[in-house]
């Protein structure tokens, strides 16, 4: 009798310990990354334009998502600015609305003032970090 209030004793601070390791090893793999508040207001900001152009053409959310085949929870997560949604989800929605040209245009060359001030001539094939 005494014997097995040890084991069963024994095995509950087992499953405990197991669980503590397991947590920890759980939070250490997982990958986590902290989004800075501009993008953060920015992708909140892009959402809302998102639902604010759909809301606009008449489109339901039904719709737009069957035309960009996500489910309309993933498109209530672009709408909401979801920093987890993947660039190629928003270029969906880009697409099921007709705007897939803005997205292209996004980042033009053309349309960069830095970029302007250094001339493509003058830039390197390649930028590479030197070595300390």
């Amino acid at each position: 009798e005494n014997y097995s209030i040890f084991i069963i004793i024994y095995y509950k601070i087992y499953i405990i310990q197991f669980n503590t390791y397991y947590k920890i090893f759980y939070n250490f793999m997982k990958k986590t990354s902290i989004i800075p508040f501009p993008v953060q207001n920015a992708l909140r900001k892009l959402g809302t334009d998102i639902r604010e152009a759909r809301i606009k053409r008449r489109i339901t959310m039904a719709l737009l998502a069957e035309r960009a085949g996500i489910t309309p929870v993933t498109l209530a997560r672009v709408e909401r600015g979801e920093a987890t949604v993947s660039i190629g989800i928003y270029a969906k929605v880009f697409f099921g609305m007709g705007l897939i040209r803005n997205l292209s245009n996004l980042i033009d060359p053309d349309n960069d003032p830095v970029g302007k001030i250094y001339t493509t001539e003058n830039l390197p094939k390649r930028v590479r970090h030197k070595k300390d």
